[in-house]
């Protein structure tokens, strides 16, 4: 069955058919799915299918490859698999099969991946254009360039080989990167549990306990609904907060600091994202309550920049405005706004992007410019808007902002009429964080 739980073969149907019509008549796609790969000895790391093979598959076993042939005398789309192993699936789990892969997943024909090497060559002969993954998996490559190989050498027989490879990954992240209908349900669906493990989240932080006690929480929410991290959590009490990408989630909450919480739910294939800071102890401190609402007041203006037609960057030129704004009110930073932006002042407090698109990969694909400008939003993209404040400890600033981390984050898809906050169950105003957050 469709690792995604609302879609189904046929919609995976018309993404392949979608691709077939980019590759002309002459041209060939070829795209791997991924590997298992050793933790240790002879542990695994949990199988994790390569993005643009789901999106094309819906298959989620390792091993297997894609080929999409235009025209091809017995179906244009075929599936190397793994074969059935009763002995192997006892140990391992079920596999479809070959069977199983045109059956269920809607393929046209299906081999044993043992017959790859086989029969690649006979299906790379008499195509012009070769699309494929550029880079990455550089053992994949090489049996690229052997397969290749072996059509060149029965050129003085009249057979034709591929004179150019072209990276795949273009065509289909720019397909990725408008959802339809159906994808936009899956990603709510991840989204809402997103919030929901955030509320948990809010509703059991105390002080005295270790980040990664809050950590178990949003884990225990992931895997109650199917669900599992987009990626891994950011727990960061106190000055851990002015880490960017703070994982260690070790040290211990202490009443009167603030917590940044930046984790996701991975949820039929697609990607929630939310970030947000609380008060350890259920309020916050005067000099966080400032700075806290900076920030809130800086993704205010960026989710209202985001709306059909603007630039990708609007959005982020409104926050840093308003961050920068804030932070001559508070005395941290010195001059005329417009001075100050020019210079980049603000990246001393905030040194990263305002966004980034969202779908099956938290970080998703999707180019963000087109011939050296931003891209205008258009319906159907996703993205985050999550400014923040990272105050160092630097003798000139105010003792009282000083190693303090805010960061607030939620996911929002573009629409016809202008955006929806996909996350917007997950409490982020001051007052509404200061009743959720337990008192101590």
């Amino acid at each position: 069955m469709s690792i995604h739980p609302m879609l189904n073969k046929k919609h995976f149907a018309r993404r392949r058919k979608r691709l077939l019509a980019q590759l002309g008549a002459d041209g060939i796609a070829i795209l791997p799915g991924a590997i298992e790969r050793l933790r240790n000895r002879d542990t695994h790391y949990p199988f994790r299918q390569d993005s643009d093979f789901r999106y094309l598959t819906g298959f989620d076993e390792p091993d297997a490859v894609l080929v999409l042939a235009p025209g091809h005398a017995e179906g244009s789309t075929i599936l190397f698999v793994r074969p059935r192993d009763p002995q192997r699936e006892q140990w391992d789990g079920r596999r479809a099969g070959v069977k199983g892969a045109t059956k269920d997943y809607g393929i046209e024909q299906a081999f044993p991946i043992e017959q790859l090497d086989a029969r690649l060559p006979e299906l790379l002969a008499g195509r012009d254009q070769l699309f494929a993954p550029l880079g990455g998996d550089t053992a994949f490559a090489g049996r690229l360039f052997g397969w290749l190989d072996a059509v060149r050498s029965k050129q003085r027989a009249g057979v034709k080989a591929p004179c150019g490879w072209q990276d795949i990954g273009p065509l289909v992240h720019e397909m990725r990167l408008f959802k339809d209908e159906d994808e936009v349900a899956v990603l709510r669906e991840a989204c809402r549990l997103t919030a929901g493990a955030h509320r948990r989240v809010m509703q059991s932080c105390r002080p005295d306990m270790p980040e990664y006690a809050l950590e178990a929480e949003l884990l225990h929410a992931f895997r109650q609904h199917g669900g599992e991290p987009s990626f891994q959590s950011i727990v960061a009490g106190g000055k851990n907060a002015c880490i960017l990408h703070y994982t260690e989630n070790r040290d211990t909450l202490k009443k009167g600091e603030l917590v940044l919480v930046d984790a996701g739910c991975e949820w039929g294939g697609y990607c929630g994202d939310i970030t947000r800071t609380l008060p350890v102890g259920g309020r916050f401190s005067p000099a966080a309550r400032d700075l806290y609402a900076v920030v809130l007041a800086a993704q205010q203006a960026a989710i209202d920049a985001v709306q059909p037609g603007a630039s990708w960057n609007a959005p982020h030129d409104a926050a840093v405005r308003t961050l920068t704004e804030g932070l001559v009110e508070l005395r941290l930073l010195k001059g005329k706004v417009d001075t100050l932006i020019g210079k980049e002042a603000h990246k001393r407090f905030y040194m990263h992007r305002t966004g980034h698109w969202l779908g099956m990969d938290v970080h998703d694909v999707g180019h963000y410019k087109i011939d050296g400008q931003w891209r205008p939003l258009e319906p159907g993209m996703a993205l985050t808007v999550e400014p923040g404040l990272y105050i160092d400890d630097g003798r000139d600033v105010p003792r009282a902002f000083r190693n303090i981390g805010i960061r607030i984050e939620d996911d929002l898809l573009v629409t016809r009429e202008g955006r929806e906050v996909l996350t917007a169950d997950a409490p982020k105003s001051i007052e509404a964080l200061e009743e959720i957050v337990p008192h101590a």
